[in-house]
């Protein structure tokens, strides 16, 4: 509680000050892993969600008269300290499900894990197309990426009459290599074309000067920016050596304050499509509870924790919970719509298009609107 005074936005306090109150009352158990060593500020996003909803369904009085436990663990967003904290995560009886992990790569490695042991795991936030159909205890609480880059390509080629677009990647993230597969798969069947540029951000040799050179001299008319959340920086270099004389899209992963703050000017302008934007009740909810406004990632999380608060409302089993958000008809209300799964563990959601503005008055995502 002292600790909460001093920092009313810390979500792992508050998840700490929600165990405590529980004390030796009857309780169910879930786990959130998140990258709290290598991103803590996406890390709190994440958290951010989990203790909302963990918080909203003790104060209502619990599941069935079983309050909420929530586990923290660390994995860096790196895949092989992610498959020890699934290890550790199968073992440990008391936990019927995951919400996790953050990254793609990490989500991959744990998920076989996962799928072994039977446990429920639920990522907020990972795109990557290997996660679709990857098996029945592995679920999403974000839609495939095939309806995400849609909207965007859409935008872009029919509104924007952009028809050759440069894509700058990132080879080692499998979520981003998804992610361009798909865009250029939706790009062509709309008309339009990759650029020739080949611009690799896990490239050791990455030299953003001449990666622009390289588009320049092509026949780009645009830049879709794709990397992976721990290496921001490179895009934001990227940005700047553009000096603003192509439009830059981007990624769902880059809806970041890093990205607004870092990038300036530079960014200003850009696209993405996001499964979230603030809307009420839950932003208003969430304004209250945390200080200040919160993005999808959180709306995730707490999607993600109120589908399995859903399910163990209906049974408190690991492979009773599984059975459960398998069921075609399963829904729990979420931070804006139903939270419901497809057959192949994909979320059933809708894609909102926003921009950054950076101006004097401040940097922010906005909605764009049709």
């Amino acid at each position: 509680q002292q600790s909460l005074m001093q920092q009313p936005n810390d979500p792992e306090s508050l998840i700490y000050l929600n165990n405590a109150e529980i004390g030796n009352n009857p309780a169910l158990t879930i786990a959130v892993s998140v990258p709290i060593g290598s991103n803590p500020n996406v890390a709190q996003e994440i958290l951010r969600g989990v203790a909302q909803a963990q918080h909203e369904v003790n104060q209502q009085g619990g599941l069935d008269g079983k309050s909420l436990r929530v586990q923290i663990a660390n994995d860096d967003n790196a895949p092989e300290l992610a498959r020890k904290v699934a290890d550790t995560l199968v073992g440990n009886q008391d936990i019927l499900a995951v919400v996790g992990h953050n990254a793609s790569n990490a989500s991959l490695a744990a998920a076989p894990v996962y799928k072994q042991g039977g446990l429920v795991m639920v990522t907020p936030t990972s795109i990557a197309n290997l996660l679709s159909n990857f098996g029945s205890y592995i679920f999403r609480a974000v839609p495939n990426l095939r309806s995400t880059v849609a909207p965007l390509a859409a935008y872009m080629v029919e509104q924007q009459q952009l028809k050759t677009i440069a894509i700058c990647y990132d080879s080692l993230s499998p979520d981003n290599v998804s992610f361009r597969d798909e865009f250029v798969a939706a790009l062509v069947r709309l008309g339009g074309q990759q650029a020739d540029t080949i611009c690799d951000f896990a490239s050791p040799g990455f030299n953003p000067t001449l990666v622009m050179d390289a588009i320049r001299t092509g026949e780009a008319e645009a830049i879709l920016l794709a990397s992976h959340i721990d290496r921001i920086n490179q895009v934001i270099a990227l940005a700047q050596a553009n000096q603003q004389s192509l439009p830059l899209y981007r990624s769902t992963t880059l809806y970041t304050m890093q990205t607004l703050q870092q990038g300036g000017a530079d960014i200003n302008g850009l696209v993405l499509p996001v499964p979230w934007f603030p809307m009420e009740p839950f932003a208003g909810n969430a304004q209250q509870l945390w200080g200040g406004e919160v993005n999808w990632r959180t709306a995730s999380a707490y999607d993600a924790t109120k589908a399995l608060i859903a399910g163990l409302q209906q049974n408190s089993s690991r492979d009773g919970l599984q059975a459960v958000l398998r069921d075609p008809n399963f829904s729990a209300v979420g931070a804006s719509s139903k939270v419901q799964f497809l057959a192949t563990g994909d979320r059933v959601s809708e894609i909102v298009l926003v921009k950054a503005v950076v101006n004097q008055r401040g940097h922010r995502f906005s909605r764009l609107e049709p």
